[in-house]
């Protein structure tokens, strides 16, 4: 330890050597515990330069972790509907929701297993891994003559999928900068919801195959793991991941590369600035053990508030039963009447991917809060009218089986209302439950992050292995009234518990949760800082 501490002594000289100023402001900083908004502004003057082409291009490398996420999810409708008796026999509704639930098991555990790597191996070494595994478990599942192979297959994947969809938001949302980081973060969930479209049409393809054409379907699915792993080597590691471990000239030359037109006063500066979030807690990343860290959002009220509330905002993205419309929507178009479910199911992921489309356009302009205000009421609105539609759709509630041969209004106006809702939620929380990464303070960054990722495997699971149940036991309108009643409550928490923090560098997001959850607090910080924010949130040039 004593070695490590020499070492922190001599990068803290290497880092403040030349730069009085910003070294003054950190002293000053860390004596009192408090940051300054015009002061953190002045260490973050970085942002305002033009950053490079290259910052997109390595968010777009990064946001393929979303689509082994996206294409995972989009193959299995059209799987669960097309397998026949290539397993042995058909799959019951059970074994269904059990395929389905073990990939959101084995996601669990894997962002779990990423979190706990993250810190001390980097952000990218996670990744490599999360892209052996995603192979592994595809080649499983192809090769699947029993439900156990195919059943151990979807959990392998999950282990993968887990981990890229803890990593890679937390990564991009590190390397972007902050003028750019909402469409950053929203790229990636616009990359799964491609590979959701993607999978629905080559499933709605391969469905009119002679043989087994899902194999085929399944098998694809190993090329974006391996498109990834390759692309990586030309990523560079996250700055804040290299000042946090006092590699201070690596982050440098990442710093220099993502922000071609800085000075080196400016690229120290906001080295300076990414060491006092780090100084402002009681231990580093690096220096704390995993137990001390975790234990710390738990102790630590403010640290407890930020993660909390990204925590609730991704559980409420999961149990507004969105999921449940891509691992079912085939089987639930089935169910109301349409012949070709497959076929219609790539309505819903088209859907969901155009609309994830626009929210890149709006999130850093509008900004999370007045977003998710508007689109969790519309999720509400669209849950409630679906309930009330299925009520007079005739549903043999033990077979799930539509008993009418005719598809009347009532099966119109459901498909209408998923596919409004599915606009809703890609252009709203779908997106902004990922970007709330922003909201946890950087010593606890990775950890929270896994617990966010956590919340959105473990809530998915409660969702995808109860949802066919759900709709035998308490029908389908209960079920989706049942997720219409959970969209109202968490529209009340965004009211009064979701601050506004776009255009704010990471650095500052963390002072807000020290006033109660910051909803009054960030918004005069916006008044504040507004043509602060508006330059990072409204940036027009990324080249230089």
């Amino acid at each position: 330890m004593a070695t490590h501490d020499k070492k922190d002594d001599l990068n803290n000289v290497h880092l403040h050597e030349g730069f009085s100023s910003s070294a003054e402001k950190i002293e000053h900083l860390d004596t009192s515990r408090t940051t300054d908004a015009a002061e953190l502004s002045e260490l973050s003057s970085i942002e305002q330069t033009a950053a490079s082409k290259g910052a997109w291009l390595i968010s777009i490398v990064i946001s393929l972790g979303g689509l082994l996420f996206g294409y995972d999810t989009g193959y299995i409708s059209s799987v669960l509907v097309t397998i026949g008796t290539s397993l042995g026999r058909e799959l019951s509704s059970s074994e269904q929701e059990l395929v389905t639930s073990l990939t959101s098991g084995g996601a669990f555990v894997g962002a779990i297993c990423a979190g706990l790597t993250a810190d001390r191996f980097g952000r990218k070494m996670p990744i490599w891994a999360a892209c052996a595994v995603f192979i592994v478990g595809t080649v499983l599942q192809t090769a699947a003559y029993s439900i156990a192979q195919f059943a151990v297959g979807r959990f392998v994947v999950g282990l993968g999928v887990g981990s890229a969809a803890m990593i890679c938001p937390l990564y991009i949302s590190e390397l972007a900068p902050a003028k750019y980081r909402g469409r950053m973060v929203a790229f990636n969930n616009m990359s799964v919801t491609f590979g959701q479209l993607f999978a629905s049409a080559l499933g709605a393809g391969f469905a009119h195959v002679k043989g087994e054409g899902w194999r085929a379907t399944v098998g694809i699915g190993a090329l974006p793991a391996i498109l990834l792993g390759g692309l990586l080597f030309t990523c560079p590691e996250s700055p804040r991941q290299l000042v946090a471990h006092g590699n201070l000239e690596q982050a440098e030359q990442v710093l220099l590369r993502l922000y071609p037109g800085s000075t080196e006063t400016q690229r120290r500066s906001k080295m300076a600035s990414i060491e006092l979030s780090i100084h402002q807690a009681t231990q580093t990343m690096v220096d704390d053990s995993l137990w001390k860290t975790f234990k710390s959002i738990f102790t630590n009220t403010a640290t407890l508030r930020a993660v909390g509330t990204a925590c609730i905002i991704m559980g409420l993205s999961q149990f507004s039963g969105f999921n449940t419309l891509m691992y079912y929507s085939a089987t639930l178009f089935k169910i109301v009447g349409f012949n070709n479910p497959t076929a219609v199911a790539i309505a819903v992921a088209g859907a969901n991917f155009v609309f994830s489309g626009l929210v890149l356009v709006i999130v850093d302009r509008f900004g999370r809060r007045n977003i998710l205000l508007v689109t969790v009421f519309g999720m509400f609105t669209c849950l409630t009218i679906a309930a009330v539609a299925f009520s007079y759709i005739p549903i043999d509630l033990k077979t799930l089986q539509v008993t009418s041969t005719e598809i009347g209004w009532p099966a119109y106006l459901v498909i209408a209302m998923i596919i409004v809702f599915i606009g809703f939620y890609a252009s709203g929380i779908a997106t902004i439950a990922w970007i709330g990464t922003e909201l946890i303070p950087m010593e606890v960054r990775a950890v929270g992050t896994m617990l966010n990722t956590a919340t959105c495997w473990s809530t998915n699971i409660i969702v995808a292995s109860t949802f066919l149940s759900m709709m035998k036991g308490i029908t389908p309108s209960g079920a989706f009234g049942f997720y219409a009643g959970l969209m109202f409550i968490g529209w009340i928490f965004i009211i009064f518990c979701f601050p506004e923090v776009k255009g704010m560098p990471l650095e500052a997001v963390r002072e807000v949760f020290e006033n109660g959850f910051g909803v009054k607090y960030a918004n005069e910080w916006q008044k504040e800082n507004k043509q602060f924010a508006k330059m990072n949130a409204q940036g027009l040039a990324f080249g230089h």
